[in-house]
């Protein structure tokens, strides 16, 4: 069956392209083959300021860049995130984006009875990569994860996205081209399957 996915690729480096440049292109083509549409937001490249205040967040108007990729993420059945570890969580400027996004009346809704916010981006499924400089093991083991499990519960699934699968990508520093061209391959059979 075919699907509408979204690549949201959160390297912060708008100049230079890194490994995670070369998984979201072959991730892409790998939606072409398997005749999947695509359509991609490089969060670098917005123009859009960090949320300060809770009433900004709440009521603020997003800027246009922003109400651009809430129309790409509204048409998505499945979305991919790619960013770099840094400082055992997301880049920042991901962070601001999710949080300039994934605003009430977009990505959820409170609930005047204060029980749990209504999921708006309910039917969504998801696949998080993150590529790291230390081995995906002792993320996942010795760090528990959390910035990952974070992103997928208390982001991602507090607006209904589900399910949410996660590709580790350890000591990309190290890699021999044999190596990186497995990934590269893993990737575009994702991206085939829209998985």
């Amino acid at each position: 069956m075919s699907k509408r996915v979204v690549i949201i690729q959160g390297h912060p480096d708008a100049q230079t392209r890194h490994f995670g440049h070369a998984l979201a292109d072959e991730y892409a083509k790998g939606c072409e083959d398997g005749g999947h549409e695509v359509r991609r937001i490089e969060v670098a490249r917005l123009d859009f300021p960090f949320l300060r205040t809770k009433e900004d967040f709440e009521k603020g108007s997003p800027p246009d860049s922003i109400v651009q990729a809430q129309d790409a993420i509204k048409w998505a059945d499945h979305l991919v995130i790619l960013y770099p570890l840094w400082l055992g969580s997301m880049p920042a400027v991901l962070k601001a984006f999710l949080e300039q996004v994934l605003r009430p009346g977009f990505a959820f809704e409170y609930q005047t009875s204060g029980g749990m916010a209504k999921k708006l981006l309910a039917g969504r499924s998801a696949r998080i990569v993150v590529t790291m400089g230390m081995p995906a093991v002792v993320f996942q083991w010795v760090f528990f994860a959390h910035s990952l499990k974070s992103l997928q519960r208390n982001i991602l699934g507090f607006c209904g996205i589900t399910p949410i699968k996660s590709t580790l990508i350890g000591s990309i520093e190290g890699m021999n081209d044999q190596q990186r061209m497995g990934w590269l391959d893993e990737m575009r059979g994702l991206g085939e399957k829209g998985s």
